[in-house]
């Protein structure tokens, strides 16, 4: 695996620091989750760019503070406006970037155009029901903050069953038993709403008492 030690260092000092914009289901933590995930579906593909695959996955929710709902374009749009990613890519290839950040939303109506759409479309997917319903939580509160926790483990249980119910929308374009242990656990779980709400109410909970505390 190669990635240009000039462009991570770019990166990593002028593009990470702005996930602290974003609210904690589309975090640093969580780029760095894509990032090592992409890696993985990555080495599975002949011939692949990997500076390609780090930037896709480092960018694509860069713009998700301005517009959640639009955060796809919106951050490829930014990627795309970035002159110094033209000293690592030429104009073909930050054209397939900015496709591939496009495309990486589970909720799109069309599949990614590209291979490394489908890397980073992947990677993006939770693969353990823990962290798929402390990021549920958190995004429902950052979107509709006046919600009461009941009704914030309703709206999860809503959401999740539409994206990763039996006819959910969520694609995976790659073969990981990760994933396909997660979409088990959860669908399990999403079958008796009752142990889904006290699942996720006792997790966060947990995050609330945590001393890392990153819910407000």
């Amino acid at each position: 695996m190669q990635i240009n030690n000039k462009l991570q260092k770019y990166i990593e000092k002028n593009i990470f620091p702005e996930y602290s914009k974003n609210e904690p289901a589309h975090n640093i933590d969580h780029i760095k989750y894509v990032i090592n995930r992409s890696f993985k579906f990555a080495d599975t593909v002949p011939n692949i760019n990997y500076s390609m695959v780090y930037t896709i996955a480092a960018y694509h929710d860069i713009g998700h503070h301005i517009d959640s709902k639009r955060h796809e374009i919106i951050s490829g749009e930014i990627m795309s406006k970035d002159e110094n990613l033209k000293k690592f890519f030429s104009e073909e290839e930050l054209k397939i970037i900015k496709e591939a950040i496009e495309d990486h939303r589970a909720s799109s109506d069309h599949e990614p155009r590209s291979i490394y759409g489908k890397i980073v479309s992947t990677a993006d997917r939770n693969n353990t029901v823990e962290a798929c319903l402390k990021r549920s939580y958190t995004y429902g509160k950052k979107l509709e903050p006046n919600l009461t926790d009941d009704e914030l483990f309703e709206r999860a249980y809503k959401a999740l069953n539409m994206k990763f119910g039996e006819n959910g929308y969520a694609k995976f374009f790659f073969k990981d038993e990760e994933y396909e242990n997660f979409l088990k656990e959860i669908r399990t779980l999403l079958a008796d709403k009752k142990k889904f709400i006290d699942t996720q109410k006792t997790y966060i909970n947990k995050l609330k008492n945590s001393s890392n505390n990153i819910i407000k």
